[in-house]
């Protein structure tokens, strides 16, 4: 039976990024459906009691550049933990990564969203960005009328909705595998999200 993980993310996390190409290379190896779901986390935190960045303690905010490095080093993954373009609004890319999830399917969406990590997490552009985002869609080979269809009213009540599941299935971080209502928090699960797929 091919099992579906409801992926929870913020286009804008590194720790999205991080995780990405590995959680993609596992569903892929499992045979496993990706429905492709990024979230407001600002809605999530304000339900689940999180903090946003500029809020937490100073000590969490330097632990977590430190951990940030530790992962990079440690998963020969390229990442500057102190882009440019951050904090950067994530919703504009959530739309487009949902219209393009809609339109051209959950495989683009998951080029599109691994594109979107490394232009914030490497190549340091500015994902709210319209020409940034167009130029991400066509590299990536899909059409940039993603883009203006992503301001659409059924593509803003889809990401909508994607939030508000979200909050049902008890998310609070970014990223967030869910498979068969058990959540796996944060891209240092995706061990045992390739467990569970395996059995």
């Amino acid at each position: 039976m091919r099992r579906t993980v409801d992926y929870y993310f913020a286009p804008q996390s590194p720790w999205m990024y991080l995780g990405h190409a590995r959680f993609t290379d596992i569903a892929q190896r499992a045979g496993a459906d990706v429905r492709v779901r990024p979230v407001d986390y600002s809605q999530i935190f304000a339900a689940s009691g999180g903090l946003p960045l500029p809020k937490r303690a100073p000590q969490r905010q330097a632990y977590r550049l430190l951990e940030l490095r530790r992962f990079s080093q440690t998963l020969g993954i390229p990442l500057n933990p102190e882009p440019r373009h951050f904090p950067v609004a994530g919703d504009p890319a959530g739309l487009l990564i949902t219209a393009v999830a809609d339109t051209d399917g959950a495989d683009a969406a998951m080029r599109l969203t691994g594109a979107i990590g490394r232009a914030i997490w490497v190549e340091e552009r500015n994902v709210a960005d319209d020409a940034v985002l167009a130029e991400l869609l066509t590299g990536n080979g899909l059409d940039a009328s993603r883009l203006m269809q992503s301001q659409q009213a059924d593509v803003k009540a889809r990401y909508a909705d994607h939030t508000r599941q979200a909050i049902d299935a008890g998310v609070f971080g970014a990223p967030s595998y869910v498979i068969d209502g058990e959540i796996f928090w944060g891209q240092d699960r995706l061990d045992f999200v390739e467990r569970r797929l395996a059995g």
